[in-house]
């Protein structure tokens, strides 16, 4: 379970790059910029950093077609016997709560609409595992991806919407061995 929540937070973060990209494109505001950073504290400790103006995304992202992913959009069917538009399309439309948690012996999962946002927190508590995944979809990301029509996301039409968004956290992914940050704000670099 805890492996697909972040599968999906992760795919609802990357289809929500591509929205911002447009409006930055249009000369509305200043480019956004999506950031990944992944610090690794292991003995080779690896850093690495990704920072990507989503105005560049949204102009590349319509060229990749690979697998499931065609001009900038991706078909998606079920995920695990869960349809996944289904359910991207109730948790728009219904009123802030929490609607999962799960709590056991392995780990905790919370799912909630909260403020605007869709919110998802993970912990693993397995082997002495200290991993923790936190992630914050805006809704409007979520409406964005819905336009495409039936049994596709419109990952392009996502960053858009990403874009118009402030300063915000996405994803937040952190164990004992590494950090996995992904943000965006008007800066280049990620400091």
């Amino acid at each position: 379970m805890f492996a697909l929540v972040t599968a999906l937070l992760l795919a609802s973060t990357a289809a929500q790059v591509p929205i911002a990209a447009g409006r930055a494109a249009q000369g509305t505001q200043p480019d956004r910029w999506l950031h990944v950073r992944v610090d690794n504290q292991e003995a080779k400790g690896e850093l690495v950093r990704i920072n990507l103006p989503l105005s560049f995304a949204e102009k590349v992202l319509p060229t990749i077609k690979h697998d499931k992913l065609r001009n900038g959009k991706i078909t998606v069917d079920q995920a695990n016997g869960v349809d996944l538009r289904a359910l991207l399309e109730a948790v728009r439309t219904t009123k802030d709560g929490e609607f999962i948690t799960v709590q056991g012996t392995t780990g905790d999962v919370r799912v909630a609409k909260q403020g605007g946002y869709l919110l998802v927190h993970a912990r693993e508590n397995k082997d002495g595992s200290k991993k923790r995944v936190e992630v914050r979809v805006p809704l409007t990301v979520v409406d964005a991806l819905l336009s495409a029509g039936n049994n596709e996301l419109d990952l392009v039409a996502g960053l858009r919407a990403l874009g118009s968004q402030g300063d915000t956290e996405l994803v937040t992914v952190k164990d004992e061995k590494s950090t996995v940050r992904i943000w965006l704000d008007s800066r280049s670099t990620s400091d």
